[in-house]
């Protein structure tokens, strides 16, 4: 049986917001940004919120019908850098921490790294976010969110792109056609997140 998807619309807003909090409370780039369990369990959920807010806004959240689980797109220009937009993307970051934790430079900072080693002059297709309920996890939610969008990706001949929080993560991506672009981003005295790019796949291509 097939995973009933469609389009999150500004109802499903705390919905998204409260999936991702949970999908990602164990999650080692969450860990760093928000340390200790406690500190996070109160404050992540911000963060959470702040990128339901802008994908809603200018990107598209893919959900699972009974949700479980949800996938945060961004369609990326060719002149585009991808996180926090060409034009005074810096001020972004800023505000984004005085919104979500203004004493946590680590939200700053989050944004600013991954902005660096965003690829820039091909349009494409990113996976900002992708969560599943925690009871919900290794039932095929996340690759089944993740195949609809690279199929249009295929028809389209249009790239994708992501970072991979876990070496978990990367074999998974792996699996879907991605590939490691790039060194990997060391976090501060924390993990390493992977940039990780797909190239469509022409018409009847296999794994």
């Amino acid at each position: 049986m097939g995973v009933a998807i469609r389009t999150a619309g500004g109802d499903d807003r705390e919905l998204v917001v409260r999936l991702l909090d949970e999908a990602f409370q164990d999650d080692p780039v969450s860990s760093w940004v928000f340390p200790g369990a406690e500190y996070r369990r109160v404050t992540h959920h911000r963060l959470m919120a702040a990128f339901t807010d802008a994908t809603l806004a200018d990107g598209r959240v893919d959900l699972v019908e009974d949700g479980s689980a949800c996938a945060l797109w961004m369609s990326v220009p060719a002149g585009d850098p991808g996180h926090g937009g060409a034009d005074g993307g810096d001020d972004e970051f800023a505000a984004l921490r005085h919104a979500v934790d203004p004493d946590n430079e680590r939200v700053e900072m989050i944004g600013r790294l991954t902005a660096g080693i965003h690829p820039q002059g091909r349009a494409h297709e990113y996976l900002w976010m992708i969560g599943v309920a925690p009871g919900r996890q290794g039932e095929g939610l996340g690759t089944a969110l993740i195949g609809s969008v690279l199929d249009r990706c295929d028809r389209e001949g249009r790239a994708a792109y992501l970072e991979a929080s876990s070496e978990r993560s990367v074999r998974l991506y792996r699996r879907l056609g991605f590939g490691l672009t790039g060194e990997p981003l060391r976090l501060p005295g924390g993990p390493l997140m992977y940039p990780m790019w797909r190239e469509p796949r022409a018409a009847g291509a296999q794994a």
